[in-house]
């Protein structure tokens, strides 16, 4: 029996707090076969960030370009600054067999599974409305004002939770760390991505 297998979409969404990024970037450190995938922004870099590292940094005149010469799987214009996912690099890292991982918002989310219907989908959340502000404001980064605007907008992002595939409740940080992991490996097996040729001897 031989697979012929491209890698996979795997894209990740969850409110602001719930530790989305703390989770993705456990799974891209102990999985090799896994990378992120590199966003374009027309905001600044901040400091210690390098272009090509944590994004492509272009002017806004290069990004409009970009978007008339659709070259973005998914672009989404936010607090005044432009972001999206380039179609070359996601269809780069899948032909080479490897899974790309998308740190994104629920409406960059389902614009990516449009065009590519095997994308995987995984919805991180808290158990609760209540601890996801309680861990807000542990972080101490955001006024109040603006944790009860996250927590407005984490009300609408849970209204897309019947959209994703799966949805792992971040209680504890290594036990979903472990079902993000095993949900992977499950989807890699799984007959609809694989295309088997059998040969009998």
């Amino acid at each position: 029996m031989k697979s012929k297998q491209k890698g996979m979409v795997i894209i990740m969404s969850a409110p602001s707090g719930a530790g989305k990024t703390s989770i993705c970037d456990a799974v891209v450190k102990k999985n090799k076969n896994i990378v992120y995938s590199i966003s374009t922004t027309t905001r600044a870099p901040r400091k210690g960030e390098k272009n090509g590292k944590e994004y492509f940094f272009v002017t806004e005149a290069k990004f409009k370009d970009e978007i008339k010469q659709k070259q973005f799987a998914e672009w989404a214009k936010v607090h005044n600054n432009y972001y999206g996912t380039s179609k070359k690099i996601l269809e780069s890292i899948i032909s080479k067999g490897k899974d790309v991982l998308l740190d994104i918002d629920v409406q960059g989310a389902i614009k990516i599974k449009k065009q590519y219907k095997d994308a995987l989908m995984i919805f991180i959340m808290t158990p609760s409305l209540k601890i996801l502000k309680q861990r807000l404001i542990k972080r101490n980064k955001d006024t109040k004002e603006v944790i009860n605007i996250r927590l407005k907008n984490a009300e609408k992002e849970i209204s897309y939770i019947d959209k994703y595939d799966y949805l792992v409740i971040n209680d504890k940080l290594n036990e979903s760390i472990k079902q993000v992991e095993n949900i992977i490996n499950c989807s890699r097996l799984s007959t609809k991505r694989n295309k088997v040729i059998w040969r009998k001897k």
